[in-house]
């Protein structure tokens, strides 16, 4: 079994389903993307070492598509559409963690289905046909989309589930001890107060600049 993931710009979005998948049985995970080489965030501070082409791994069961910073630079004519198409026609599940569902979304997977993504990208997910929702994790079938990057083992760990069994799955969650207690209650903008989404602002201009 192979899990995938391409990324540009930004490597955080896999990590979690990486650690998920990586304890799965008989699994073997490959990071792929157009080209070979490192792949670092935006800030070039975490970095991937990238070993396969799209073109070596043309058939993956689980296939996951992270997002990030330049995700809707390559929704139009970037080499990742193609690969997710075609890959998609073999896969047990096509998935995606962030706005990497606006990848599945402008590869033409989405139209017509609910679907999950940050929710700073509903908008634009809801403009390639999709019906966002406010949920962590979405099944349609075999696609499966997840909110923002936490929501990642979230979904790793379903997939897992519907893999091997509860069991496994809740075996790995206990290897990762994933036992959520956040200190605040501000993880959606439902539930994020005005002065957090303001400040929220002032960091994202600190974060681009």
């Amino acid at each position: 079994m192979a899990s995938n993931t391409t990324q540009s710009r930004r490597s955080d979005p896999a990590i979690g389903p990486y650690q998920v998948f990586a304890g799965m049985p008989d699994t073997e995970v490959m990071f792929c993307a157009a080209a070979k080489g490192r792949v670092s965030d935006a800030k070039d501070r975490l970095h991937l070492d990238v070993q396969h082409t799209f073109d070596e791994v043309p058939a993956p069961d689980v296939l996951l598509v992270p997002g990030g910073n330049v995700v809707r630079e390559m929704t139009s004519g970037h080499p990742i559409l193609d690969w997710i198409r075609s890959a998609h026609r073999s896969t047990t599940y096509t998935t995606s963690v962030c706005t990497g569902s606006l990848l599945l979304a402008a590869a033409g997977l989405l139209r017509g289905l609910r679907a999950t993504t940050h929710w700073v990208a509903y908008d634009a997910l809801r403009e390639y046909g999709a019906e966002p929702v406010e949920q962590r994790v979405v099944f349609e079938d075999r696609i499966v989309t997840g909110a923002g990057v936490s929501a990642g083992i979230d979904l790793a760990l379903e997939v897992a589930a519907r893999l091997h069994g509860p069991e496994v799955a809740q075996a790995i969650q206990l290897n990762l001890e994933y036992d959520p207690q956040p200190p605040f209650d501000s993880g959606s903008p439902a539930k994020a107060s005005q002065a957090v989404m303001d400040r929220l602002d002032d960091l994202v201009a600190l974060w681009q600049a």
